[in-house]
């Protein structure tokens, strides 16, 4: 049974307990990338938006990195808690890592100079936009996920690791996984306080 839309953008949540069971093949999350990717707008078209998709051994290479960047950070009497989380993120099936491609953005700036100062601002927006299609795809295929920014500390390695293009910039890390456990209750701010209509 296909999930509508506005099904799919509700049970969009963090999820933190996943597994390393798989909900659908390898072949079909890339084919679900591939497709948010392609689709997901950006501005001026600029299509500036990277993902780098991190399976088996690469996602568990992605949080023992992240771990022991992190270790350096908060010392050792304190990292117990981090340690957890680490391996909570390490547990799960898979990690998306999202780039923006910084030679795209410089070229629009250098075409067109009155919007210099907007386009990195246009570029994070695309990026958020990607971030948040493939996260609802992913939970409608039946994974979890959640939004990690362990950049910039671990820019440099993750680059080196995985070949990444200097001029990608890290934005931020997805790892997923069969969801554990559900999400708590959300609570909501009241629509009417966010929300204005004129007509």
């Amino acid at each position: 049974m296909k999930t509508d839309f506005y099904t799919a953008v509700e049970k969009r949540r963090s999820i933190y307990g996943i597994s390393k069971e798989a909900a659908i093949s390898d072949e079909k999350i890339q084919e679900v990338i591939n497709h948010a990717v392609k689709h997901t707008p950006s501005s001026f078209n600029s299509q500036s938006g990277r993902v780098v998709v991190l399976l088996g051994e690469h996602h568990n290479k992605l949080w023992d990195i992240t771990k022991e960047t992190l270790r350096k950070v908060v010392g050792d009497n304190n990292f117990a808690s981090t340690e957890e989380k680490m391996h909570a993120f390490r547990s799960g099936y898979g990690t998306i890592l999202f780039f923006e491609d910084n030679s795209v953005v410089e070229e629009l700036q250098n075409k067109f100079p009155l919007y210099k100062d907007t386009f990195p601002v246009w570029s994070q927006h695309s990026s958020g936009m990607l971030q948040y299609v493939i996260w609802t795809t992913l939970e409608v295929e039946g994974f979890g996920a959640s939004l990690q920014h362990y950049n910039p500390l671990i820019d440099d390695e993750v680059k080196q690791e995985w070949q990444i293009p200097e001029k990608w910039k890290l934005i931020a890390q997805m790892p997923f996984g069969k969801p554990t456990a559900q999400p708590g209750d959300k609570e909501f701010q009241p629509l009417q306080e966010r929300i204005k209509v004129f007509k």
